[in-house]
């Protein structure tokens, strides 16, 4: 098979990784890419944006299947394009993306199925939204209804707190996906995220993982798209994960058919688990970025035979197996992020960081006059197997010391939570 695959990022790395150890593949292409996934496939500059210009080069290059990685070309409808030149695509249709794509249109779909989520309100104006945030009170979450990088969510202890991130929405800090905002109940819990495969009928189980979305040490600071993450996620038991199917994931995926944007991709559920249950933060519609990491380190099989399987609507007859490790990744980050990061330092000892079970995958590198350099918020994932998350974790960070970056910071905390099971378990 002859592969392309569109982004640049940690995810990406991690796919271009898995992909590239198909026996199926023949070529893999990248666009755009960066240094890491340049080991794996050919590098191609094309403007993902420019649809009939992928499209052309998927035809003149006879690609058997574009996996599309990141949320933006999906939710501007890649998938839609090139289908319609042929293509087989590995993601959701526009109309389907809009389950990451509008925050509103997601919570609507749950109200209307019945799906557990934490109660809301939507506002197109920041008069109505306030009124609504200080009737309800503090703690409450605040979430720009489009695409944010990740950013757009404020969980508000504060009402001053929760104003703020209002006025920010609606300002114009995150751009046109703040035009509109989402107000939600604050839910107490373990979050957790699970991961399925689709192809329109059937939902495929793919994995759990925990994600770390605050900047610093003990959860605290402002949110970012993630700083670390592992799998599996000990709060997904096989009985939480049967009532996530049954309570989340099945009634979408009817409800999605049911509004004429059956789903075909990777649906992402961010859950809460509270005492009463899971119940959905969010959704996004590709892999998450950087638990796509950790799954790829414990997934045993073939991934290009899995994705076929999506793309041509064969899941009822496909089971996925796992490796019995966990897996754990560490962000590095360029000084800055989640603000403005600083960009151009060089990075060593990347090579030197890798083996005994550590892969490194470059998320925001670009070379320059022949050294690695940063060139992005987040930069390396540092991505570790071990018997336990404990060992994981240890396995991680010992290849992130070798890794020579004085500009570059992580958080040292990365699974805190299964570390903390393991050794009251012990």
């Amino acid at each position: 098979m002859r592969v392309l695959l569109i982004g640049s990022g940690g995810r990406e790395h991690a796919l271009a990784w898995k992909i590239g150890a198909s026996p199926l593949l023949t070529k893999l292409y990248a666009a755009p890419g960066n240094p890491g996934i340049g080991s794996d496939a050919e590098l191609v500059k094309l403007d993902i944006a420019d649809h009939a210009a992928v499209a052309a080069f998927c035809q003149e290059k006879k690609i058997d299947l574009v996996v599309v990685g990141p949320e933006g070309p999906l939710v501007a409808g890649i998938a839609d394009d090139l289908r319609a030149a042929g293509i087989r695509v590995f993601g959701p249709s526009r109309a389907a993306a809009r389950l990451e794509g509008s925050k509103g249109f997601t919570k609507d779909l749950c109200a209307k199925y019945d799906i557990p989520t934490a109660a809301y309100g939507r506002f197109g104006d920041l008069a109505s939204a306030r009124v609504y945030v200080q009737t309800m009170g503090a703690p409450i979450v605040i979430k720009a209804d489009g695409l944010a990088a990740g950013k757009g969510v404020t969980v508000a202890m504060t009402l001053p707190e929760a104003l703020a991130a209002l006025d920010a929405c609606f300002d114009g800090s995150f751009g046109q996906a703040g035009a509109e905002v989402v107000v939600e109940e604050f839910l107490t819990g373990e979050e957790a995220s699970f991961f399925c495969l689709c192809d329109g009928v059937t939902a495929l189980p793919f994995g759990t993982a925990q994600d770390h979305k605050r900047v610093g040490d003990g959860d605290t600071g402002p949110n970012t798209g993630g700083m670390g993450a592992y799998s599996p996620a000990p709060v997904m038991t096989p009985e939480m994960i049967d009532r996530t199917m049954r309570e989340i994931i099945e009634p979408t995926m009817r409800g999605m058919a049911e509004t004429g944007a059956p789903f075909s991709g990777v649906l992402f559920a961010g859950l809460m688990i509270t005492d009463k249950g899971p119940k959905l933060i969010e959704y996004n519609t590709r892999f998450g970025d950087p638990e796509c990491q950790v799954l790829m380190m414990r997934l045993k099989d073939d991934l290009l035979v899995l994705l076929n399987a999506a793309v041509d609507g064969q899941l009822a007859h496909t089971s996925i197996r796992w490796r019995e490790e966990a897996a754990l990744t560490v962000v590095m980050a360029a000084r800055g992020y989640p603000g403005t990061p600083e960009k151009g330092s060089v990075i060593r000892g990347v090579e030197e960081a890798a083996g005994d079970g550590v892969e490194i995958f470059h998320a925001g590198t670009a070379i320059n006059g022949g050294a690695l350099v940063a060139n992005g918020g987040r930069v390396l994932n540092v991505t570790a197997l071990g018997k336990t998350v404990g060992e994981a974790q240890k396995k991680a960070y010992a290849g992130l010391d070798r890794i020579d970056w004085p500009q570059g910071f992580c958080r040292r905390d990365i699974g805190w939570q299964a570390v903390a099971r393991e050794k009251a378990g012990s």
